[in-house]
Formats: C-alpha cells, structure tokens, sequence
C-alpha cells in the first residue's frame, strides 16, 4: 500500500446537483484525517497516508482555497526560447521524423528554423504547438518523395507553415502617446498586454470614466486607482490634468473576447494615462508590470519569471518590475536575464521617468 494517485487538471473540478468532488478530496488530501478515511463503496476504512497524490493545474484561480491550502505547491514554469530549441532538436524531432516515415538523411532541420518555429509560429509556455508545427513541416516534406534530401531552415520554413502568427509589435502599438506595454501572467504561461488609453473631446460633453476589455472587478479598480493617483499628483508630475473634469476617459485592453483581471496592470494603466495627458509616447522596448497605490508606490506581482520570458519572447529589451520582486529574479535563467535590462522601482515616477521618450525625442514608428 504505497501508491502514488494523480489527479489531473484539479483546477477543472466542478460542483452541481450530483455532489461536490472537492468536498471528499478535501478529507482525501487532509494528511491529519486521511488515515481513517472511510470507504462508503465498501464500508471499510482505509489508510491513505501513504498515499503520494499528485495534483496537476494550469491556472490556481479556480481551486477552491480550502483544496489548494491542503496541497503543497510547485509551480513548473515555461521553457526559453534555448530550451525549446534544445528539446525539438534531441526529442521531438527525432519522434516525428520516424512518425512520418523518414530518416535523418532525409530531411534535416537546421537550429535556426527551430528557433523561429518557437518564437514566431508558436509562442506558449511548453512545447505542444511546437510539435505539431514540426509534424506539420514533416508531413509536407514526405509527401513529395522527389525533393528529398531536403533541408529545412528559417528562410524556406514559410514555404511549409506560411507566414509566422506571432512577430514584434511594440514599436507600431506605442508609437501614439496614451498606450503602454505590459506584462501578464496566463494559462499558457506569459504574455505581453497593451493597455490604451483616450480622451474625449470636451465638446461632446462627455465625462467618467469608461473601461473596455472584459477586465475583472480588480483590473478595473486598479485603472480608477491610476486616474485618482494622477489627478492628486499632476502638478508636481507635471500634467495638465484640470481638463479631466470635462473629458471622459477611456480605458481599454485589447483582445476583448480575452477575460483579464489582477492588480499587476496598475503600473502599465497608469504609465498609458500619464503618457496621454503629457502627449509624450513611450518607449517601444519597455515593458511593466507592478501594482500601484494611491500614493504612487509600486508594490509587488507574481508570476515574475514568466512575464520576463514573455517579454523575452517578445523582443523587449527592458523591463520594469517593483522593487520588492528583486528576489524572484533568481528564478529567471541567467541566459534571458543578461539580454534583459532590469529596472527595479518603488515609485509611478522612476517609471514616468524610464518608460516616457523625451519631450523633444522623435517618434519611431515600426
């Protein structure tokens, strides 16, 4: 009686008229009850303490807190863009090639083909899309024996995939004053978020505050938290911010068929307002994330490591985190964190003053 039981995808238990699975995992998992944990199938007790159980999720949201305070917590970041490399070159490429009948003499796939495949066709957390891609090359390549040996590398790798899905755009997105790049944290692992923002003509009598995006109670809060901060501090930051009473302000995260939610865009909705009112873009190779109090501190986020592989992934060279992450920077490989500019800030104006071009500086557009 030595076992080890897994529990797959804990994070998609759900309740309804038939039973709560959760109620029983929680005397299940209980290490100071689960060793008399009686068996209502058979009547019998039986010990469960010697049980290893190992629970797998991709997102914590959804565990019920009771559950998730009962397990201990290992947290499986993604891959870099070398790993991924290194895991298709000595793994995936060798099961795929012989899936599709072929050798190694007859096609190869050259490490730079591979390490456009991971950045530009399939940007995630593991290596799941980036098999399938390699598949999908395979495939076409076996179709037309006639070609064959062929060699596979990044200039003809459209000819197989068609054009790349994910390229650059922090350039061409903040090339306009008013919107910012920030970091956040997803079920796949991390990604970059823009967050815009506008001002309606005074004429047109419109006032408040609008928030577009499909935001989240917090993520909301936090952008009512950047206006307020602003409001009370724009004389000594410098924004003329007396026309906010007789404009409307608006708010907006694209991708909105995407539920967002979490205080770490604070910094980010903040920087995009003060980048609007003083008409000064932002920078295109700066990224953020932080939440941010009224009285302009910039407290600490999770999920440092995958924002810094995102902004990685996404070509971004500098990044701002909050000044108490400092630590979670150990996590990071030391490959990502040396083409990395890290700023670590406590303060909304060590980032106005990193993130914002000059006031005279030219705009480069992508």
């Amino acid at each position: 009686m030595n076992p080890v039981v897994l529990l797959d995808e804990v994070d998609k238990v759900g309740s309804d008229y038939r039973g709560d699975p959760t109620a029983a995992l929680l005397e299940v998992l209980d290490p100071a009850q689960n060793h008399t944990f009686r068996d209502h199938y058979l009547e019998v007790e039986l010990d469960l303490s010697d049980v290893l159980f190992l629970a797998t999720a991709n997102v914590l949201d959804s565990i019920p807190g009771p559950l998730l305070d009962r397990m201990e917590l290992v947290r499986l970041d993604g891959y870099t863009e070398d790993e991924k490399v290194t895991i298709a070159r000595d793994h995936l490429l060798a099961r795929q090639l012989e899936r599709a009948g072929l050798t190694t003499d007859d096609v190869t796939v050259t490490d730079e083909a591979l390490r456009r495949l991971a950045a530009e066709y399939t940007r995630e957390a593991g290596v799941r899309d980036l098999e399938r891609s390699i598949a999908r090359v395979l495939r076409k390549a076996a179709v037309d024996e006639s070609k064959l040996p062929l060699t596979v590398n990044d200039a003809n790798l459209p000819d197989f995939l068609g054009r790349p899905r994910h390229t650059p755009e922090s350039a061409e997105r903040t090339a306009v004053p008013g919107v910012a790049t920030g970091l956040a944290v997803t079920g796949v692992g991390g990604d970059v978020l823009f967050v815009e923002a506008s001002l309606a003509d005074p004429e047109t009598g419109s006032t408040g505050v609008s928030l577009t995006g499909q935001l989240g109670d917090v993520m909301k809060e936090s952008a009512h938290i950047a206006l307020s901060y602003l409001r009370s501090h724009g004389a000594e930051l410098e924004l003329p911010v007396r026309d906010l009473k007789d404009r409307g302000v608006h708010v907006h995260v694209p991708a909105g068929a995407v539920p967002k939610d979490g205080p770490s865009a604070g910094v980010t909705m903040t920087t995009a307002l003060a980048s609007l009112l003083s008409g000064r873009p932002i920078r295109s190779d700066v990224a953020m994330t932080g939440e941010v109090s009224l009285t302009g501190r910039v407290l600490p986020i999770g999920g440092v490591k995958q924002k810094l592989l995102a902004a990685h992934r996404a070509g971004i060279t500098t990044v701002l985190l909050p000044k108490r992450n400092e630590p979670d920077l150990d996590d990071v490989p030391a490959s990502v964190r040396e083409q990395l500019e890290v700023h670590l800030v406590a303060d909304v104006r060590e980032v106005l003053d990193i993130a914002l071009q000059p006031v005279n500086a030219p705009v480069l557009s992508a």
